[in-house]
């Protein structure tokens, strides 16, 4: 079995952190959600991976590689433009020969990992399968409709008026029937190939298409408020573990990771936390549910609830809460703005507040 591994995309939802780095690569307790998922990969017996690609494709080749590090043999396909998610299967069509595959969504976040469901799939005789899980907000996702004996008898792409809240997870499984599906669809309204078109093809067509609905945690990590979730779950998880240096005067209490290199000085850190390698945090409060990249200072300021990316620096400010920083921002006091803050801030930036 092989997998497809859709990285392309545009990430409008998370601009402007995307004008400048791909969605898939934004870190949750400080690695790229990407990884996650080619670890889950890995962890499923699946070695040979094909990446779609697009305008950050060189990003992509950067972080990722050949696959080795992963245990992986990658393969890049380019993808001119965001077309669909059939469009992806469509050109991976030489890569994917005659082989079932796992078609995963880069952005997606699935705790558990896959290796139940893959087994599942080879032992069943099905030509599809699609991951169900419920959600609040299903009009920003596929939405499958089913039937009273669990029938799947419509599939929707982010509908206005959605028939169900049932969210299609973004991990499939697919036999090479999928193929003949793809190239028998046409363009929905929003100009793309949608997968959802593709499999309800397969319904029509007499093709056998399971679904599953999933009891374990699932994120699309295309919006803040959802990164934000899966750091606090990832975090977690965290073995507490101090390799920098924390003197003396300094409050270290929870699930707290301390990558070599780190300083910590006068400061309180309540876990879980990660510190990456060579930050400083200096007469500052770290809360929980906290992620601080590399090389980063966080000195006479407060921040809970947030995710910092490497080499960015927050310095007298008295709260930062649920945010998410960009790589290189200078975050600083100024008079003026209120006591408490929620950001959204993109790469490069500078921005003054009020201590």
């Amino acid at each position: 079995m092989k997998a497809l591994v859709l990285a392309g995309g545009k990430g409008t939802r998370l601009r402007p952190l995307t004008h400048t780095s791909a969605k898939q690569l934004v870190p949750v307790a400080n690695k790229p959600v990407l990884y996650y998922g080619l670890e889950a990969l890995r962890d499923a017996g699946i070695t040979s991976v094909g990446i779609i690609v697009g305008d950050t494709g060189q990003e992509m080749r950067d972080a990722i590689g050949d696959g080795s590090r992963f245990g992986l043999e990658v393969t890049y396909i380019p993808q001119e433009a965001p077309l669909g998610l059939a469009h992806c299967v469509l050109i991976a069509r030489e890569f994917l020969a005659e082989e079932p595959f796992v078609m995963y969504l880069g952005d997606n976040f699935l705790v558990g990992g896959i290796n139940d469901l893959v087994g599942a799939f080879r032992q069943a005789d099905h030509d599809a399968q699609i991951l169900l899980t419920k959600v609040a907000e299903p009009q920003f996702y596929g939405v499958a409709e089913l039937g009273p004996a669990g029938e799947i008898v419509g599939l929707e792409e982010k509908p206005d008026h959605p028939r169900s809240d049932l969210a299609i997870v973004g991990v499939y499984i697919f036999s090479p029937a999928i193929h003949d599906a793809v190239r028998a669809i046409t363009p929905s309204a929003r100009g793309e190939l949608e997968i959802t078109d593709a499999i309800t093809w397969l319904i029509g067509n007499g093709f056998r298409v399971h679904s599953h609905l999933v009891s374990g945690y699932w994120k699309d990590t295309g919006r803040l408020q959802d990164i934000l979730e899966c750091n606090r779950i990832v975090l977690e998880q965290v073995e507490p573990e101090i390799n920098g240096f924390v003197d003396g005067l300094s409050e270290i209490t929870g699930r707290v990771a301390i990558e070599r290199g780190a300083v910590v000085e006068n400061s309180v850190l309540r876990g879980p936390i990660v510190v990456g390698a060579n930050t400083k945090i200096t007469s500052a409060y770290v809360g929980p549910f906290t992620s601080i990249g590399s090389d980063c200072v966080v000195a006479n300021a407060e921040v809970e609830y947030s995710i910092v990316l490497d080499g960015s620096s927050v310095v007298g400010v008295s709260r930062i809460a649920r945010s998410l920083i960009g790589r290189n921002v200078e975050v600083t006091s100024a008079i003026g703005t209120p006591n408490t803050h929620e950001l959204m801030v993109g790469d490069h930036s500078k921005i003054k507040m009020r201590a």
